[in-house]
């Protein structure tokens, strides 16, 4: 098979420039680059192994903090760079109150740049069978306006066929399925935050109010909880 009477540089063009110039009409510069940058991790991001991991690192915090108080959460050894955060933000923090206000907060603007990514492929995955159809009728008219001259009829309806083909292509076997993949990642992602913060939330509490007698007690119960 011929594979280049598949490639055509104006039903490229078309078709997917196009679907990436409504979608960045749709967006901002930032949530395109954002975008892009989430192509790298979505195939190697493995949601499963961070939990555990982000299990593990709670583990750590609050081995520390039994050892030398709220202020040295963030000495603990951590790789991640949200679990890095939280335990600065833990070791800064005068108030449990506040710590959870600004664990929900963070976790609503993570939720709002991961919205403002998966919004970018999502209108990639739209627009690319419009950008198809306007391919087809340019097609068709680059077609009928040369019907007295059989030569020129091919590429016309060879324009129109491809940019279909392409559409359904960028719609359902690219765009569509990044979209769909990243924002199942970005759930399983937000959830084993939301409970890092849950429990980290639950040792700022503990180590800011109730009774010192029964701090040990707390501890141990913390940490038969997090391993």
């Amino acid at each position: 098979m011929n594979v280049a009477i598949f490639l055509d540089p104006v039903a490229i063009l078309l078709v997917f420039g196009g679907a990436m110039l409504m979608a960045a009409m749709r967006s901002t510069r930032r949530d395109l680059a954002r975008a892009v940058a989430a192509l790298r991790p979505l195939l190697r991001v493995n949601v499963e192994a961070e939990a555990q991991a982000a299990r593990v690192a709670v583990n750590r915090i609050a081995e520390r903090t039994a050892q030398g108080g709220l202020a040295t959460a963030d000495r603990a050894p951590l790789v991640e760079r949200f679990l890095a955060r939280a335990a600065v933000k833990l070791s800064d923090s005068r108030d449990p109150g506040a710590f959870a206000a600004w664990g929900e907060t963070e976790l609503a603007m993570r939720a709002e740049r991961h919205a403002a990514v998966h919004a970018v492929w999502r209108a990639a995955a739209d627009a690319a069978p419009a950008m198809g159809m306007i391919g087809t009728v340019i097609g068709l008219i680059r077609m009928f306006s040369a019907m007295d001259d059989a030569a020129k009829i091919g590429p016309g309806m060879a324009l129109a066929l491809l940019t279909t083909l392409y559409g359904v292509i960028v719609a359902n076997c690219i765009a569509g399925p990044v979209a769909a993949r990243l924002e199942r990642l970005s759930r399983a992602e937000l959830l084993w935050q939301r409970d890092t913060l849950e429990r980290l939330s639950t040792i700022a509490r503990d180590e800011l109010t109730g009774p010192l007698e029964g701090r040990v007690s707390r501890i141990e119960a913390r940490l038969r909880a997090v391993a």
